[in-house]
């Protein structure tokens, strides 16, 4: 598989040195500051939604996972990214559950059994992949073939339109799309909620400051 380059970049700075300082730049930094969206947002989001079964794409640190309540005591957890440093740091910070770690770009097909898992988490994730929302939104049929007929897909993202942006905040993307780190100078409200209706059969979409936040579900079988 060809990885573009611009993907491959825009992953390269989670590293191990980095990912140790990622939960107080991102949770407790620009989230509650910059993007105006304190993280009790997204933690109330995992609450609600995450399944059993439940795959992650776009790990981060596993920040969210570590914090959320499971349905269940005992959660499979799948953890999806390009970045083998990421899966590495989540599935330590995560050993008391059952953890299975997949190379894979979202881009592409996902290399998961079909139709089987209760939610996938898309956080934090679109913002960072190269393209506007019409090209992207591909991450979105990605998802929804490896959830379960009526299975949940959620998430976050920043958007750079439609939404708010405090001038502190359009100076932090500006920034971060000039390093390669964000690609969502493109990224809409109107476009997001497009992708939502394209590939899901229902969704909610709200925003918190200039973040997006998305739970959709497919068609019940």
């Amino acid at each position: 598989m060809s990885i573009d380059q611009d993907v491959l970049d825009g992953q390269a700075p989670y590293h191990k040195r980095a990912l140790a300082f990622y939960d107080l730049m991102v949770h407790r930094g620009s989230a509650p500051f910059f993007w105006r969206c304190p993280s009790r947002n997204f933690l109330k989001m995992y609450d609600t939604c995450v399944g059993a079964e439940h795959v992650e794409i776009g790990v981060g640190t596993g920040y969210l996972l570590d914090h959320c309540h499971f349905p269940v005591p005992d959660p499979r957890i799948t953890l999806v990214d390009l970045n083998p440093a990421t899966l590495d740091f989540t599935a330590e910070r995560l050993k008391q559950y059952h953890t299975t770690k997949v190379v894979a770009n979202a881009l592409e097909p996902l290399p998961l059994p079909k139709g089987f898992h209760d939610s996938v988490a898309l956080s934090f994730l679109l913002h960072c992949i190269p393209g506007s929302l019409r090209e992207k939104g591909v991450v979105f049929a990605h998802a929804a073939e490896v959830v379960k007929p009526g299975g949940v897909v959620f998430g976050s993202t920043v958007l750079s339109s439609g939404v708010p942006v405090t001038g502190a905040g359009r100076w932090l993307m500006r920034n971060l799309n000039a390093k390669g780190i964000f690609h969502n100078e493109e990224d809409s409200l109107d476009d997001l909620r497009d992708q939502l209706d394209k590939h899901f059969a229902s969704h909610q979409l709200v925003v918190r400051g200039s973040v997006g936040l998305f739970r959709a579900r497919t068609a019940a079988g």
